[in-house]
């Protein structure tokens, strides 16, 4: 697991913003302090679509359809989940009420355990949808109901992005149960501990580096959508916009990445050391490229995520990040294609490692937006089928590749 942020938060904080932001503070850290702000509004608006995170039932039915025709290459995708261990009907859920993260995974206590379990419910949810089999959907509810009757806390220094992962994984899986598949009965019981454990922990934000707060604020927008809360989506995606918009580099920017939304980061002296030290910014260069293209990775498929979510939901935000998308993803997948990495980036050495989060982006822009990706393209085709991260990434050829709908 990743280490802990510069300024790791201490575990009364981490309580404290928890109970402030279940009583209704938003929450704002600036450098070491944190300070209430103003409530925010609850606004009017369409109701959710569902399922809606991540997939659409029209993105379901698509996949159905191919691997039931046989197509390539989600046939080679489903069958790279269904033999995998998350898709064993035999698997036997493993929750603790407080599970314990610490930096590197020191200690690990349940933190492997919840969000491999969370990446089960998720895949046996696809599973059921696919292939019709009721097996598949009650091991997802059984998976879903022996956490939800169980956890009450994270702790340590990783718990925010423990929280964040899991919490992304989750609604994936009951969007799928509660508006496909219809019989759960402890449902409500699974909709509160969404909005009692997980949500008050990554909705206000946090002082770290850019893929903990993005995938906070996917973990976010997943739990507004299947909680019918507009107001936390509002709030999540106002934050996400602008950490998406520090995160990644294009010249539109100006001189300098822009700082990002969290506060403590007040100079540009702050901000290059913030950004591992880089001081030449070209398009596409993320906040964490110099310090590894696998926590880069984790940043951008977290964007990646969140848009598809916003045009399942009617709000598209991908004609917002296409170039941040597009070229952080071309910069990136260069790279990991072979280009030498020139002086000016990062010393002219990198540690690659992106992982199987590119299908996401590279269907809604280069095959929906129609905008030439030719270093993502190589990369994506080259590992197929993409299958998990063991994280919060799972089968993404299979649900994503190609996909029309």
């Amino acid at each position: 697991m990743p280490k802990s942020p510069r300024r790791p938060l201490l575990a009364a904080g981490t309580v404290l913003v928890a109970l402030l932001a279940t009583a209704g503070v938003r929450l704002v850290a600036h450098a070491d302090t944190v300070t209430p702000a103003r409530p925010t509004a609850v606004t009017a608006a369409a109701a959710f679509s569902h399922p809606g995170v991540l997939l659409s039932r029209a993105q379901l039915d698509f996949v159905k359809g191919r691997v039931a025709a046989g197509a390539q290459p989600w046939t080679a995708a489903y069958r790279q989940m269904i033999s995998s261990r998350y898709a064993s009907l035999t698997r036997t859920p493993k929750p603790r009420a407080t599970v314990e993260c610490g930096s590197y995974s020191n200690p690990n206590n349940g933190c492997t355990d919840e969000r491999e379990d969370a990446i089960a419910a998720y895949t046996d949810a696809l599973a059921w949808y696919i292939t019709g089999d009721t097996a598949y959907a009650a091991k997802a509810i059984a998976l879903m109901d022996a956490w939800s009757a169980t956890i009450r806390t994270h702790t340590n220094s990783n718990a925010p992005l423990q929280t964040a992962w899991a919490g992304s994984v989750w609604p994936r899986a009951a969007e799928i149960i509660k508006h496909a598949y219809g019989a759960w009965p402890n449902q409500a019981r699974f909709a509160t501990m969404l909005r009692t454990v997980y949500l008050p922990v990554v909705l206000p934000g946090i002082h770290s580096n850019g893929n903990w707060e993005l995938s906070m604020m996917e973990a976010a927008v997943g739990i507004a959508v299947h909680l019918d809360d507009r107001a936390s989506y509002d709030r999540a995606i106002a934050r996400f916009k602008l950490r998406a918009a520090s995160y990644v580099y294009v010249t539109a920017d100006g001189a300098q990445p822009k700082y990002p939304p969290a506060g403590g980061i007040d100079t540009r002296a702050e901000l290059i050391s913030y950004w591992q030290g880089q001081s030449t910014f070209v398009d596409g260069l993320a906040q964490e490229t110099c310090r590894d293209f696998v926590h880069t990775g984790y940043g951008l498929s977290a964007i990646a995520h969140v848009a598809e979510t916003t045009r399942i939901q009617g709000g598209d935000l991908y004609p917002e990040l296409q170039d941040r998308l597009r070229h952080a993803l071309g910069l990136h997948t260069k790279f990991e294609n072979g280009t030498a990495v020139p002086a000016s980036i990062c010393g002219g050495s990198v540690t690659k490692g992106l992982g199987p989060v590119t299908e996401v982006a590279f269907n809604a822009l280069h095959n929906r937006l129609g905008i030439a990706m030719a270093n993502t393209e190589t990369y994506t085709l080259a590992r197929r089928p993409q299958g998990s991260n063991n994280l919060f990434v799972a089968w993404e050829t299979l649900t994503h590749a190609d996909n029309p709908a």
